[in-house]
């Protein structure tokens, strides 16, 4: 018997982020493979300067981490022919931030947590063997666990800097 052969895809978001209000932005993102387009918001509560009239940018990663982990769940359940009733994912993102008077805040995560409920009869080992393969294949877990470093450009006189 043959060994099945690897395949390899891309997958790209692009973004396009517009100050719109004190601490509010409307996001444009879109998935040209998918010619999908998603228009997003977000803004801070009163607390920060915001108004609070869309999701905190933190609420929005919390939703795409669970959501990402959700839906891989649900996709190689049916490849590895478990049946499911349902899935719940509780998630604790906790970060900590530090001031030194009124300088910028620095910030860092603490840590984040998981918690599966997969609704089935499967045995043990096929629900851990379903969780590993969807941590791996939730692109923003991993992106955290391989610590994907994030490119800056900065605009200056019309000209794009590394920063």
């Amino acid at each position: 018997m043959t060994e099945p052969t690897a395949k390899t895809f891309d997958v790209i978001f692009e973004g396009t982020g517009i100050a719109t209000g004190k601490m509010r932005n409307d996001i444009s993102v879109e998935w040209p493979m998918m010619k999908e387009r998603f228009e997003l918001a977000t803004d801070e509560g009163p607390f920060h300067g915001g108004d609070g009239t869309a999701p905190p940018p933190l609420a929005l990663f919390t939703a795409a981490l669970t959501g990402c982990l959700m839906t891989q769940i649900r996709a190689f359940a049916k490849r590895l022919d478990i049946e499911m009733r349902g899935v719940e994912v509780k998630a604790r993102l906790h970060w900590k931030g530090e001031q030194i008077g009124n300088d910028p805040y620095v910030t860092d995560p603490v840590s984040f947590s998981l918690d599966v409920d997969v609704n089935s009869d499967a045995p043990p080992e096929k629900l851990r063997e379903l969780l590993d393969c969807s941590k791996k294949g939730c692109f923003i877990e991993q992106s955290l666990a391989k610590g994907v470093v994030v490119a800056h450009r900065l605009k200056l006189n019309n000209d794009w800097y590394d920063a």
